[in-house]
């Protein structure tokens, strides 16, 4: 395989690209765009968001300590675009995108409603680098809409119709899986049991959904 080299750069893709909602005061109630964000830890879950400094939002979640990440959807694709490229000193973002304010549970700044996922976090440090900062953050609870559960209260987060952001461009995640965490290593009985038992689950949503 024949390659070209590129001089060092920010070429991990894809990756998230969340509406951050931050402040709780009028006129810094704010939704910024971020793609660069991640799980760093899974007990306690932690999270980060690597800010500008020249962002709005930055001083809000500096000020403030805490800010929400809602998950983006297909249907928010613009949302979240506008929100990355418009500053909030100069706009209202909820109300120009005519986004719903929902209340947090622990966090004073609101959350989307609109959004299916909400998690809500705390800011245990900022670490400084050249171009961005970075807020380390404990996610302290997280909100999913109810459409997304089925009938044994699993989660079905593929129906949600997820994002992701790669080289400057959004795209709309797949609604089925390549495959699900450890299936390179299982035994051949396992994947057609698994296999069947998927078939059946998109027949059931294909016929709930009215596509025979």
């Amino acid at each position: 395989m024949s390659k070209t080299t590129f001089k060092p750069g920010t070429m991990l893709n894809p990756v998230p690209a969340v509406m951050v909602s931050c402040g709780s005061k009028p006129g810094e109630e704010n939704i910024i765009t971020i793609a660069w964000t991640g799980i760093v830890n899974s007990e306690p879950p932690i999270t980060y968001v690597s800010v500008q400094r020249s962002r709005f939002s930055h001083d809000v979640i500096e000020r403030e300590g805490e800010f929400v990440i809602n998950l983006t959807t297909e249907a928010l694709t613009r949302a979240a675009d506008f929100c990355g490229v418009r500053s909030g000193r100069n706009v209202d973002k909820f109300a120009e995108l005519s986004l719903t304010k929902e209340k947090a549970d622990l966090v004073k700044c609101p959350m989307i409603a609109e959004s299916p996922v909400n998690l809500e976090c705390r800011v245990l440090e900022m670490k400084a680098f050249p171009t961005h900062d970075m807020f380390l953050a404990e996610i302290i609870s997280v909100h999913v809409d109810t459409s997304l559960m089925d009938e044994n209260g699993r989660l079905e987060l593929e129906r949600a119709g997820l994002v992701a952001y790669s080289h400057g461009e959004y795209f709309g995640l797949q609604k089925r899986p390549l495959g699900r965490f450890g299936y390179s290593v299982m035994k051949p009985k396992t994947k057609k049991r698994i296999a069947g038992e998927r078939r059946q689950k998109y027949r059931k949503k294909e016929q709930k959904d009215g596509r025979k």
